[in-house]
């Protein structure tokens, strides 16, 4: 993989690629939705995603837009693409005369890996430092993740990134396969992540 030109929003104020000790993360191209839609393509994955693309025409119509663009990370292991991450900057809710004020000072995140490569930490390695990135590079103050309530593995990833569940929905989420699921609310704070020792 080579030195990427990152899009418009957050992500140009982060220096790309990003290293951590075993992987490269940075901004996602078109010539990565190939690998990428193999990936999402794998039932094991799709089966706790937000959408399953019907096609590889269906997959790019959905994820190459350009607010997608501007919010989607590769995960890249010596080469090779494994997974990617989702980070889009926010603002959580507010009242109209501070809403300027919360503009920008949350992130919601996500993460998704190849099966093939799990179980050896690259899922929480790569969320971990989305998480930094967040906090060091973006300089947001809350980072929230939404999962199904039984995705075991990506609450595991939660969990281990230091996340707490703040809520957990009743039925509240509508499963393709499964029908109405609980639903998990997860989120960490600036000042809860910097006082961790990484």
């Amino acid at each position: 993989m080579s030195e990427s030109t990152p899009g418009a929003g957050p992500f140009d104020r982060v220096t790309w690629p990003v290293r951590t000790k075993r992987l490269l993360i940075r901004p996602v191209t078109p010539a990565d939705f190939g690998r990428l839609y193999e990936i999402r393509a794998i039932p094991e994955v799709t089966h706790w995603l937000t959408g399953r693309p019907a096609s590889y025409q269906d997959y790019v119509g959905r994820y190459g837009t350009p607010e997608r663009l501007e919010s989607t990370l590769v995960i890249g292991l010596g080469g090779t693409i494994i997974g990617d991450l989702f980070l889009g900057v926010e603002a959580p809710y507010s009242q109209i005369e501070v809403r300027e004020r919360a503009e920008g000072t949350q992130a919601a995140i996500g993460w998704l890996l190849d099966p093939a490569y799990g179980g050896q930490g690259y899922a929480t390695e790569a969320a971990a430092e989305v998480l930094r990135i967040c906090f060091e590079d973006l300089g947001l103050r809350r980072v929230v993740a939404g999962a199904f309530a039984d995705n075991a593995s990506s609450l595991r990833v939660m969990d281990r990134i230091g996340m707490r569940i703040e809520g957990r929905t009743r039925r509240g989420s509508l499963h393709r396969d499964l029908g109405w699921v609980d639903g998990i609310e997860a989120a960490v704070l600036a000042e809860e992540w910097h006082s961790k020792p990484r």
